[in-house]
């Protein structure tokens, strides 16, 4: 005999209201901190791409220097391209890009310049006793993503 009032069965599964609530709750948790980190990814990669031309055409420009006796005169933007055909000088193909290539202190010295896409700039940098700085500078508005404090 069954009785008159009855219990749940097998077949009654579910989950109530508030667990389906604390599982949203959770995943939205979740979502307010990964959305914001993944964002910022696109403007770290983008300045990165940068960092490598600019490091490319730094090389290219050691190369040129060591062809001619150590002096960077005649450095410009077809030496580099002439040295390391790879690298762009222009802008296009929403790839960064060499805007920028020339000799500094009486050509024992010199400043490549690379341009991203959004607008960012990083310039290597040689000195005529050998010192490499690296410096940037970010679009007016632009996320900071690879260049924080103005060096990288």
């Amino acid at each position: 005999m069954r009785p008159i009032i009855s219990n749940r069965t097998s077949d009654e599964r579910g989950f109530t209201l508030i667990e389906l609530l604390v599982v949203i709750l959770i995943i939205g948790i979740l979502a307010a901190i990964a959305i914001p980190a993944l964002l910022n990814q696109r403007s770290k990669a983008t300045d990165a791409a940068g960092k490598e031309v600019a490091r490319t055409a730094g090389l290219a420009a050691e190369t040129y220097a060591t062809d001619h006796a150590g002096s960077y005169a005649g450095l410009e933007l077809s030496v580099v391209h002439e040295y390391e055909p790879n690298v762009q000088i222009a802008a296009g193909n929403n790839n960064a890009y060499v805007s920028g290539a020339e000799p500094t202190e009486s050509n024992k010295g010199y400043k490549v310049t690379a341009t991203t896409v959004n607008g960012d700039k990083f310039m290597l940098t040689r000195s005529a006793t050998g010192e490499v700085t690296r410096t940037c500078e970010v679009k007016a508005g632009n996320n900071k993503g690879g260049c924080q404090t103005g060096s990288w």
